[in-house]
């Protein structure tokens, strides 16, 4: 269910979340398909968790550089597209769902491009690490602010007159059928 009622806070949310959704996938972009000049290549890695075990092998300081990296690189979708669209009341399951979902095909997308880049590489771990990037930022974050947001509007909606003043105005007037002219 969407904002109906919130009017222009809304709309200045969704623009603001898109926006930033905008940007960050530009960022991205630029980092990850410009073409680099390199004297040698690596081989596509195709074999899950072959790449993270070797940053391991690399020593503690290497390995949360090129791990961290992999994971933060699209982390922040987990929570721009929740606030690109918008929602407040929502299954955290199914928000988490359509995020992870959306998050792990646009790092697909990005590995796929790859191939046709000079200097870069396919690697199915940064799938993996970009999607579980993802889905961190998703439930370290969103669930907290969408249940602030809710306590804020609950706090705005004023209450009502009670219906007990109202006076009946009786059923709904109903037009009757007329036949159509001989």
């Amino acid at each position: 269910m969407r904002q109906g009622s919130g009017g222009q806070a809304v709309i200045r949310f969704r623009a603001v979340g898109v926006s930033l959704l905008l940007v960050h996938l530009l960022l991205v972009g630029w980092l990850t398909l410009r073409p680099l000049d390199v004297p040698w290549m690596t081989a596509a890695n195709l074999q899950p968790f072959a790449g993270i075990k070797a940053d391991l092998t690399l020593g503690p300081a290497a390995a949360v550089r090129r791990i961290g990296g992999q994971l933060l690189l699209l982390a922040p979708l987990g929570v721009l597209l929740p606030m690109a669209g918008g929602r407040l009341f929502v299954s955290p399951w199914a928000s988490l769902a359509r995020t992870v979902a959306a998050g792990a095909l646009i790092s697909l997308g990005i590995e796929l491009g790859q191939t046709g880049v000079p200097g870069q590489v396919v690697d199915v771990d940064s799938l993996i690490l970009n999607t579980v990037g993802v889905a961190l930022a998703h439930v370290l974050f969103v669930p907290a602010c969408r249940a602030r947001l809710r306590r804020r509007k609950q706090r705005r909606i004023r209450v009502l007159p009670s219906a007990a003043h109202e006076v009946p105005q009786g059923a709904t007037p109903t037009i009757s059928r007329v036949g159509i002219a001989p």
